[in-house]
């Protein structure tokens, strides 16, 4: 959170909630084919909604397929799409498989998904064909045609997911879980980790990590939680704890997330670098006790080495590379060389410490094997989305997400803005908004900005879960047991308590 957030807070309540989770199920025919498809409506709100469509290849072998069905509303429209090549004429939906997906072996399964509009009713589609072969659920011979059978619907209400958070990878501009189901982060940002060591105020500022403190979280219908840490801290370099017994407090915190089905998001937020020439405003001290305009060549790539070696092997677990750049603030706002420094670090204009760019992160933690999500921010403390795809840094896993932060005094922070400066980024990878809130404890920005984020899928995680007493913004909760703050911290309890992730 940059040196204006000293409390802004989160939430958003716009959506409508229609029943919870709806499926249905229509079986398939074939002759030596035959499928499956289950469509299930995963979050519905005024005008907008998400569907998943599972296909199960109940005959031989394909390695091609395209899926085809009549919407039954003509206000129903497909949005944007993943993990398939969507497009509709008039009712018809066609959606084709992509490179990584097209082979399906006999009683295979692949999952896809879209977001949509609807005005006045959104039915659920009554058949589907695959390859042009109507699904029934049954395999048909090759001497019998094609039959036509009505769907089996069932309904239910989806709960809180049991069991540990998923596997997570991105996949187009979508991030699925490993059997290729969208899955949003939604949540919030558990501060402390970042300034408490350096403060002398223990690890976690005196707050619970345990396992009520998450109950808590659940409450919410929290799936997510963003943890910001302190290279010095994690590192040994500075304060209390420190080094490994740091270590392991943030590594049995992740833990036990994971262990309560939420995605732990490692957050580098504040590192080492003096800016002595900065602003007035700017923390001109070299130790890590502040938030950075870039982290610093010496330490951060160190830093990422230890929590990649740490975590890998579990995707479960999201690394955020660098909270908020600013780096063009150091070169007079000059954009392009602000985004040059993001990507590629080095001697930058106007820092007098050498920086590490997104690039050296992604490779740190690529070297150790570790082949988690990575979240790579823009510019002006992550508000700055423009260039965002012209200098994304090369991962040869192709697995990162875009970090976003949108707060109420932030540059971009109206709906025209996102639709053309955001949603671009958005159609091309997935979009956190890693941050967000406004500057006081209402909700109307924060509805605003969650609804535009449902109607284009992306996650979100709200600043911050930590009793701090909400007076100008940036504060979720009045205790640890997670009582809302009136306004913010309501709006974004309804909010989560409608949307599946």
């Amino acid at each position: 959170m940059q040196h204006r957030h000293a409390a802004l807070a989160a939430a958003a309540a716009g959506a409508l909630a229609l029943g919870g989770l709806v499926a249905v199920t229509v079986p398939a025919s074939a002759a030596t084919t035959g499928c499956a498809v289950t469509y299930t409506v995963q979050s519905q709100w005024s005008g907008g909604f998400t569907a998943n469509v599972t296909i199960t290849n109940l005959g031989t072998r394909i390695t091609g397929w395209s899926l085809t069905y009549d919407f039954p509303d003509p206000n129903q429209k497909v949005t944007n799409g993943w993990s398939a090549t969507w497009s509709q004429s008039g009712a018809h939906v066609s959606a084709t498989n992509l490179d990584w997906n097209g082979t399906l072996n006999t009683g295979a399964s692949t999952s896809i998904g879209f977001n949509g509009v609807w005005n006045g009713a959104n039915p659920r589609p009554l058949s589907f064909a695959l390859n042009g072969t109507t699904c029934t659920g049954t395999v048909t011979s090759p001497s019998a045609g094609p039959t036509s059978a009505g769907p089996s619907q069932s309904t239910s209400t989806s709960p809180q997911p049991g069991g540990a958070a998923p596997q997570l990878r991105v996949s187009g501009n979508t991030i699925v879980t490993s059997s290729g189901r969208p899955y949003r982060l939604l949540g919030v940002s558990r501060s402390s980790g970042e300034y408490a060591c350096v403060q002398g105020k223990g690890q976690w500022d005196g707050g619970p990590v345990d396992q009520a403190s998450i109950d808590a979280m659940k409450t919410w219908n929290i799936h997510a939680v963003r943890i910001p840490l302190n290279e010095e801290c994690w590192l040994g370099l500075n304060g209390s704890p420190s080094g490994a017994i740091y270590q392991q407090g943030v590594k049995d915190y992740v833990n036990r997330l994971v262990a309560n089905g939420i995605t732990p998001i490692v957050d580098l937020h504040w590192t080492r670098g003096a800016y002595t020439n900065g602003p007035d405003w700017h923390c001109k001290d070299a130790a890590a006790t502040c938030q950075k305009p870039m982290p610093d060549a010496q330490y951060a790539p160190v830093f990422w080495t230890g929590v990649a070696n740490t975590f890998k092997g579990n995707n479960a677990v999201v690394f955020d590379l660098f909270n908020e750049p600013y780096p063009e603030v150091a070169s007079d706002w000059n954009k392009t060389l602000g985004w040059q420094c993001l990507r590629d670090g080095g001697t930058c204009t106007g820092l007098p410490y050498e920086t590490a760019g997104m690039q050296d992160l992604v490779d740190a933690v690529r070297a150790t094997g570790a082949t988690n999500i990575l979240m790579v921010g823009g510019l002006e403390w992550a508000n700055d989305m423009r260039e965002w795809l012209a200098y994304k840094p090369a991962d040869p896993l192709n697995n990162i997400a875009a970090s976003w932060h949108s707060y109420s005094f932030n540059a971009c922070a109206s709906q025209s803005c996102w639709d053309s400066q955001v949603a671009p980024v958005a159609q091309q990878v997935p979009v956190v908004i890693g941050e967000f809130g406004q500057d006081n404890c209402g909700f109307d920005y924060m509805q605003r900005l969650v609804t535009w984020a449902d109607a284009h899928g992306l996650s979100y995680l709200a600043w911050t879960w930590s009793p701090w007493g909400c007076s100008t913004g940036a504060v979720l909760i009045k205790d640890w047991a997670g009582t809302p703050e009136p306004g913010v911290g309501e709006g974004l309890k309804a909010h989560l308590l409608t949307q599946n992730p």
